[in-house]
């Protein structure tokens, strides 16, 4: 139960490089308790569709030219736990307001100051992705459908599980816009490295009991305590340990691995053209100049405009990039 604080510096000292410098939002997603049964013995599977499911799901919204026509970039960070230590499986994703052109030629930000994305739409189709995860999942018969969820084997009593998981809502919450990189890191500070309870949030143990506070969310954030015994409390402990290998961090659209340093740069250098500064919220109606659209960076030696070439995978250098003149 360290604080990992040293483990985080590293990780976003190392991530300090990736961010852009515009607002980012916050959007966090959770799956239906309906769904924690499964959870105990296939928690592999449900975790990487809630990673899939949901940053799939911002993709796909957020390529819609209905709603920002743009690709995103998204880094998801998974938690299992609630204030109490009771399984509660939701991922946060951090995304920068705004994305490149599909034909990555300018950025693009919100239409609206203080809007992104539609909650609503986004629960729609994240339920939609993930159940399908689930059912594809059954049919494979890839599920560990044991011990309290042997009943579902039944394929009747399966199809009525996963109807009733349309009856309701899913829960996605949008938190308002927040600061640019530094804000980021700070705020990225406090999810990254977190394990299910920090030392400074246990206050007492007489050999038998647990004593620790807890933030009461639904009542404006309150500090409570709660007391458990010691094995009730392991037990909630124990249940948010990652199965082997399993990597809780990830990133997605212009921020996965494999694109991730070529279109960063392409985007600093989107946003530094005076057509990016000049449409940064919807509130900037200004209409910019054919002048004000033209590439910014010159070329030290003649003045003339630099032009963004085409973006090269590290394979593509390796093999094109030999012979250089050196003299």
């Amino acid at each position: 139960m360290k604080c990992q604080a040293q483990a985080r510096e590293r990780w976003l000292h190392a991530h300090e490089r990736e961010l852009l410098d515009v607002p980012c939002v916050h959007v966090v997603f959770t799956f239906p308790h309906r769904l924690l049964p499964l959870a105990y013995r296939n928690s592999a599977h449900l975790y990487t569709w809630l990673f899939h499911a949901s940053a799939a799901t911002l993709r796909e919204v957020a390529a819609d030219p209905r709603h920002l026509g743009a690709e995103i970039g998204v880094l998801s960070i998974l938690h299992t736990w609630g204030q109490t230590l009771v399984r509660h499986p939701h991922v946060h994703c951090v995304v920068p307001a705004g994305g490149l052109s599909l034909d990555h030629t300018r950025w693009i930000y919100p239409k609206y100051a203080g809007f992104f994305l539609p909650v609503k739409v986004l629960s729609r189709v994240f339920r939609g992705k993930f159940v399908e995860a689930l059912r594809r999942a059954y049919d494979r018969n890839e599920l560990d459908l044991t011990g309290a969820t042997e009943p579902l084997q039944d394929p009747a009593q399966w199809h009525t599980f996963v109807d009733a998981l349309f009856d309701t809502d899913w829960v996605v919450y949008a938190k308002p816009a927040f600061g640019g990189a530094s804000a980021v890191l700070r705020y990225l500070g406090r999810y990254t490295h977190r394990v299910a309870i920090s030392n400074h949030r246990l206050l007492a143990f007489d050999g038998e009991h647990v004593t620790f506070y807890w933030k009461d969310y639904a009542h404006g954030d309150a500090r409570r305590t709660m007391t458990l015994s010691a094995m009730e409390f392991l037990r909630r402990f124990v249940q948010h340990i990652l199965p082997r290998g399993f990597v809780r961090i990830r990133q997605s659209g212009f921020l996965a691995n494999t694109c991730r340093v070529a279109r960063v740069a392409l985007a600093r250098t989107l946003l530094a053209t005076p057509a990016a500064a000049a449409t940064s919220t919807h509130a900037t109606a200004a209409v910019t100049t054919e002048t004000e659209t033209a590439a910014t960076w010159a070329c030290p030696r003649c003045g003339a405009a630099m032009i963004v070439g085409p973006i090269l995978s590290t394979l593509q250098l390796a093999t094109a990039a030999f012979g250089f003149d050196t003299s």
